[in-house]
């Protein structure tokens, strides 16, 4: 069982992409029982930030640790523990839904029982039973986009880090996915990067917001929203990243 410590620490998360400074020495940490919405406007490190929590990118300075296990140190032991959903779910287009299923969890080691019993349970949540027989090149992207959180959530790991889950989602959808964020959050901790700001109150718990690699804002969505005159979480972004953006060109 996790420990009191946060379940994500950043501390001063550096990285280069050739002369670009893509992320800034920021730090930040995610505690179990929280939903981070992670803002920004394209280009500001977000999915960098990610790639590096989760793993999948190497960072050039800072640590990152997942219920205290270095993710540089220990890799596996991090991705044993958390469920990642990148930007645009990569997958196999030739599998059908249910062997791809199978094939995740028989990378993250279940038995034959525990796969089976996963499979059935993840397929129901995420509603994807009408399409289980299907090869997942012939989904819609709403339903591409299912399979990458069944893939995400198979394990029910207690960190989820999740790169715009309801891109590509129509309303109905949106509202499946979000609530499940919210019934599974209470005892996760939950990083959700998007673009749309109507999913901070839907479902997070705190926001940052960052551009240009460094963290302009960190707080809750009330204490968002009260930064802008009008009380709008969208127009608190725009004052918030746009002060920025005229301080780099001045």
């Amino acid at each position: 069982m996790p420990d009191n410590r946060p379940a994500i620490e950043v501390k001063s998360l550096d990285k280069y992409f050739g002369p670009i400074h893509a992320v800034r020495k920021i730090s930040f940490s995610v505690d179990h029982g929280e939903v981070l919405g992670f803002l920004g406007p394209n280009g500001a490190g977000k999915s960098t930030t990610m790639k590096m929590i989760a793993g999948f990118l190497r960072p050039d300075g800072g640590t990152v640790l997942v219920n205290n296990l270095n993710v540089i140190d220990d890799p596996v032991g991090v991705k044993a523990r958390i469920g990642y959903l990148p930007e645009g779910a990569p997958s196999y287009g030739e599998m059908t839904v249910e062997k791809f299923l199978r094939f995740i969890a028989e990378i993250r080691g279940f038995d034959s029982t525990e796969r089976d019993k996963c499979i059935a349970d993840i397929i129901r949540i995420i509603n994807l039973g009408s399409v289980r027989k299907q090869t997942i090149e012939t989904l819609s992207k709403g339903y591409r986009r299912r399979v990458g959180l069944a893939q995400a959530f198979l394990h029910d790991p207690d960190v989820l880090i999740m790169d715009e889950p309801t891109d590509g989602l129509d309303p109905n959808q949106k509202h499946e996915v979000r609530s499940l964020i919210k019934n599974m959050s209470s005892n996760k901790a939950i990083i959700i990067s998007t673009h749309i700001l109507e999913e901070v109150d839907a479902v997070c718990t705190r926001a940052i917001i960052i551009s240009a690699g460094e963290i302009l804002f960190d707080g809750s969505p009330g204490e968002l929203r009260a930064k802008s005159d009008r009380n709008d979480i969208d127009d608190a972004f725009r004052s918030i990243t746009t002060a920025q953006a005229t301080g780099l060109a001045g």
